[in-house]
C-alpha cells in the first residue's frame, strides 16, 4: 500500500492528508519503537498512530488489512473501501470529493506539515538480506537504496546504486534501486529482488553494470498484465527474495502471495507455485496457498520459504513430485517462541530461511532469535539470541538481535541482517559465538 499511498499523496499536496494507524496482528508489533522503526525503515512521510490496543479499528469497524477511511473536512466518515486500492481509481474518487467540498467552501487547499524523523547516520540502514560465497558478501543496504559488496573480513570492494531511490539501469555507480531486498550469487552474476520497484535485476560484480530482467516497474494489481510470458512484460509485485539453481530463479512474491519462476534460459516468466488466496495450505503447486513469503533457500532439490504472515516455514519439492507442505506453522493467526516439534512449534513472523548441510536456520524475527530447524524430523530448537531486542554480541546464549530478516551461510559461518541494529551479524557455529562485522569503507 505504502508506493499506492505516496502516488495519492503526491497527486493531491494540498488537499488530501494521509494518517496511517498502526493495528498489530504480531504482538512484537505493538510496540511504539518497534512501529517507529519500521516508519524509518519504509521511508513514511506522514504522520502513522500506533493503535496497540485495535481501539481505533474496534471504533470505526475495521475488518481487514489494509482498509482505507475517507474523512471529510469536517470529520465524516464518507467512505470505506477494504483492500488495496489502484492509484488511478483513487484519484478518481478523491477529486470527485475534492470538487463536491470546493463547491461548498469546505477547503482551504494548505497543505500541512508534519516534523518527521529520517533513517539513521550509519553506513547501513536497515540492511534487509544478505548474500555470499567464497569469495563475497553482498548485504542489500535497503533504506540507502543500495548494494554493497565487501569480502569476508568485511573490506568494502563496491558499492552498487547511487543511494537514491530510482531505476536506473547501467554502470553500477549510477544504477539506482528502490529498497531491494532478496539477493542470489551465481558465479559473478548477482540477482536482486528491486523491491519497491518490483523488477528483479541482474548484476554483473565483474563488469560492474545492472541490468532490469523481469517486471514492468509497475505493480500487478495496478497493471493488470498477464502472469506469464517474457520477463520484461509481466507486471510483479513486492518480490522479496529470490533462489537460483539449474537456469531457474525462484521469486518470493510476496504481494500476491505466491512464487514465480523465471527460466532464464527461455526468457520466460510464471507463476510457479499459489492459487492467490492469503493463508496457509499444502497440496500440489496449483492447489497450495503461501502469505507473504519473504525468504528463500534452495538444498537438495528442496526449495524452503520463509512464509511470514502464517509464521511458518514451508518446503517445496522441485523434482516430479510437485508438492508443497508445511513444516512449521499451522495458520494465519498461530504464531508464538516456542521450540518443539512439527505442529508444537512457533514461530512469530519469520523472514528468512538458510539451508545448509541438511539443517534450515530460520529468522524468527519478531522473536529477535535464530533458530534451526531439522526439515527430516522437523524439530525446532533456538540457536542464538535472548529475545530481547537488543545488539549485543558474545556467545549464542548471550546475544542480542533486533529483527533480524536476512540469513546466508558460508563454511561453518552463518550471516545475518540484523536489520534494526544497522549491522551484520557472523555466527560461527562451531565457537557458538556472535560477532558484528566491522566493514570497512573504501577511502
Amino acid at each position: 500500500m505504502l508506493s499506492q499511498l505516496r502516488e495519492l499523496e503526491t497527486a493531491f499536496p494540498d488537499t488530501l492528508t494521509v494518517i496511517s494507524i498502526h493495528s498489530p496482528k504480531f504482538p512484537r508489533e505493538q510496540f511504539t519503537e518497534s512501529v517507529r522503526e519500521a516508519v524509518l525503515r519504509y521511508g513514511i512521510t506522514h504522520p502513522v498512530v500506533n493503535d496497540r490496543q485495535m481501539n481505533l479499528w474496534q471504533q470505526y469497524a475495521v475488518r481487514a488489512w489494509p482498509t482505507l477511511m475517507f474523512l471529510d473536512p469536517e470529520n465524516r466518515v464518507i467512505g470505506k473501501h477494504e483492500g488495496e486500492i489502484a492509484p488511478e481509481q483513487g484519484k478518481q474518487l478523491i477529486q470527485r470529493m475534492i470538487d463536491d467540498f470546493d463547491a461548498e467552501g469546505l477547503l482551504t487547499h494548505q497543505p500541512l506539515r508534519f516534523a518527521r524523523e529520517t533513517a539513521p547516520e550509519s553506513f547501513l540502514a536497515f540492511p534487509g538480506k544478505v548474500a555470499v560465497d567464497g569469495q563475497r558478501i553482498v548485504i542489500s543496504d535497503t533504506a540507502h537504496h543500495r548494494l554493497i559488496e565487501a569480502d569476508l573480513k568485511g573490506t568494502v570492494r563496491q558499492i552498487i546504486g547511487t543511494g537514491k531511490e530510482g531505476r536506473a539501469d547501467g554502470p553500477a555507480e549510477q544504477a539506482e534501486f528502490n529498497r531491494p531486498q532478496g539477493m542470489t550469487l551465481t558465479g559473478h552474476t548477482l540477482y536482486v529482488a528491486d523491491t519497491e520497484n518490483h523488477l528483479i535485476r541482474r548484476v554483473n560484480l565483474e563488469t560492474q553494470r545492472v541490468e532490469t530482467i523481469a517486471g514492468t516497474g509497475q505493480q500487478y494489481g495496478i497493471a493488470r498484465t498477464a502472469t506469464s510470458g517474457e520477463p520484461l512484460q509481466v507486471a510483479l509485485s513486492s518480490p522479496w527474495d529470490l533462489a537460483y539453481q539449474n537456469e531457474r530463479l525462484y521469486i518470493a512474491m510476496a504481494g500476491v502471495h505466491a512464487l514465480y519462476m523465471v527460466h532464464l534460459q527461455y526468457n520466460e516468466i510464471r507463476i510457479f507455485a499459489g492459487a492467490g488466496p492469503e493463508g496457509l495450505r499444502d497440496g500440489s503447486y496449483d492447489e497450495a496457498w503461501f502469505a507473504q513469503p519473504y525468504g528463500l533457500s534452495i538444498e537438495n532439490n528442496i526449495l524452503y520459504v520463509a512464509d511470514s504472515e502464517t509464521s511458518a516455514v514451508r518446503a517445496v519439492e522441485l523434482d516430479g513430485k510437485r508438492r508443497v507442505t508445511t513444516l512449521v506453522g499451522t495458520g494465519l493467526f498461530d504464531f508464538g517462541d516456542v521450540d518443539g516439534t512439527g505442529d508444537n512449534a512457533q514461530l512469530q513472523h519469520v523472514q528468512a530461511v538458510c539451508a545448509s548441510q541438511g539443517r534450515v536456520y530460520l529468522a524468527d524475527t519478531y522473536n529477535n532469535k535464530i533458530k534451526v530447524l531439522d526439515p527430516l524430523t522437523r524439530e525446532v530448537k533456538t540457536l542464538a539470541g535472548d529475545g530481547q531486542a537488543g545488539y549485543r554480541d558474545g556467545s549464542f546464549d548471550e546475544a542480542q538481535f533486533n529483527e533480524p530478516a536476512g540469513l546466508a551461510a558460508y563454511g561453518q559461518k552463518l550471516y545475518v541482517a540484523d536489520t534494526n541494529n544497522h549491522a551484520i551479524r557472523v555466527l560461527d557455529l562451531e565457537a557458538r559465538t556472535v560477532e558484528t562485522l566491522k566493514l570497512l569503507r573504501p577511502a
